[in-house]
């Protein structure tokens, strides 16, 4: 996500980290690098003017000028600038206690993926410990009331529905009176779009939010439209008075237009962005996070958190002492290949590493290599996995016909076994900032209460 502008910005920070000395020029210099990025980006101009001003005006200053690392500091109002721009602080749904009810209204133009972040929002919620019910409001696609409640029942959660209603206000209210005689504190209503803003729709919706005196009104908006996606919450607020923004597709957004220019063009907090087409693939969106992401310096702390939601902690905790014990098997490998796709893609993984965000292009990722990897393992013995020693010729070449690859392959994979453990050695030799990394990534004591920056290697501070 948001590879063109972070591939440039990562390699202006690259450059500002190492200087040892900033004067006037270098700053005019780097923030127009930033201005043209921003630009190319398709952020909205007086968004670019407005940071680029407001970073000039306070680089200059003297605290950078003559600062110990003037570098660094230069970097953290660029960081500061951007987090700003983004929102400054999560905004969490305004919902009522469990014993009310809190209704959530969708909004958003048809193809924007309202249905598909209507259940994946009550999926989070559901997980958060609400009791939500999916009410089908959307009488205007074909088949939007079928995917909505496919969507439903693969997540467990109830979808209200009236397959031969025409009119959305109606069942609107209907769905309120089911949630309350069945206990359910969280609704959520998918709507219906057009491929454009019209009376009709907007008419519907002003009805359909009357009826249903919503807690929290979202406009759901695909970020690849860039300035487009801007420009229609605007005209959403307008009308409807809007208290937040999903933006969807954020995984393939390249350009960052959209969620760079909303909070500040339109005054509304991005509340959630999908990042990807599975249930889970759906993040609560922290400001800070993402300008890390941008500047290349990734996003541990997601990742983590990615982490624990997905990984068995017991497991986690049992692996952990494998590796500082050195008792590292391939079984335990394929296990790892097979967590890390629980936590989402190689590119998703990537993009929150630091030093990596923006840097990797979606051709280096050998997808392939990691599919032929399990493959590999999978065509192995259980004693084989257990104790790679006794791997020798006949065997590799068993493997290699069993999982449809080459010798050269099984090689291959078995090197790199046998490099990760010895790297795990090492490790074990280091109890700093690698070690104490390590132990949260894999779900260790403290857990994300007690993660914070300073436990990040050398170099990744702001």
């Amino acid at each position: 996500m948001l590879e063109k502008i972070t591939g440039t910005f990562s390699g202006i920070m690259k450059t500002l980290s190492g200087k040892s000395k900033i004067t006037e020029k270098n700053i005019e210099e780097t923030v127009e690098e930033i201005k043209m990025a921003l630009l190319e980006a398709d952020v909205n101009l007086r968004v670019v003017r407005r940071f680029v001003n407001s970073t000039v005006e306070e680089a200059k200053g003297e605290k950078v000028l003559k600062a110990v690392d003037p570098g660094q500091q230069f970097v953290k109002i660029i960081y500061d600038k951007i987090v700003k721009m983004l929102g400054d602080e999560k905004k969490d749904l305004g919902l009522k206690g469990p014993d009310t009810q809190s209704v959530v209204l969708l909004l958003g133009l048809q193809g924007a993926g309202k249905t598909t972040a209507a259940h994946k929002l009550a999926a989070k919620l559901k997980k958060e410990g609400r009791r939500p019910l999916l009410v089908a409001c959307d009488l205007v696609r074909p088949a939007a009331i079928e995917q909505l409640s496919v969507l439903g029942e693969k997540i467990g959660v109830p979808v209200y529905k009236e397959t031969e209603s025409k009119d959305a206000v109606s069942v609107a209210k209907h769905g309120l009176d089911f949630a309350k005689k069945n206990g359910l504190d969280t609704i959520i209503v998918d709507t219906a779009g057009r491929l454009q803003i019209d009376a009709d729709m907007m008419d519907e919706l002003v009805r359909v939010k009357k009826a249903m005196d919503p807690v929290e009104t979202i406009l759901v908006a695909d970020s690849m439209t860039g300035q487009n996606a801007v420009d229609i919450a605007k005209s959403f607020d307008e009308q409807l008075g809007l208290s937040g923004v999903i933006l969807t597709k954020f995984d393939s957004d390249a350009r960052g237009g959209a969620a760079l220019s909303l909070k500040t063009i339109t005054g509304k907090p991005i509340l959630y962005i999908g990042t990807g087409e599975k249930t889970e693939d759906f993040e609560q969106f922290h400001p800070d996070r993402i300008a890390s992401r941008i500047l290349g310096m990734g996003d541990v702390v997601s990742l983590v958190e990615k982490a624990q939601e997905t990984v068995d902690q017991e497991e986690a905790l049992k692996m952990q002492k494998k590796m500082m014990r050195n008792e590292f098997t391939l079984q335990d490998m394929l296990e790892q290949l097979q967590s890390m796709k629980k936590i989402g893609s190689m590119k998703q993984i990537i993009d929150m590493m630091p030093g990596l965000a923006g840097q990797v292009d979606e051709s280096q990722i050998d997808r392939a290599g990691l599919k032929h990897q399990e493959a590999i393992i999978q065509s192995m013995t259980m004693k084989e996995r257990m104790n790679h020693l006794i791997i020798g010729p006949s065997r590799r070449k068993r493997i290699a016909k069993g999982s449809g690859t080459s010798v050269q392959e099984v090689n291959k994979l078995i090197k790199q076994f046998e490099k990760t453990k010895l790297t795990m050695k090492k490790l074990t030799r280091n109890r700093g900032a690698q070690a104490r990394m390590m132990q949260q990534m894999m779900g260790g004591a403290g857990g994300m209460g007690g993660f914070d920056m300073s436990q990040l290697p050398k170099g990744f501070k702001f």
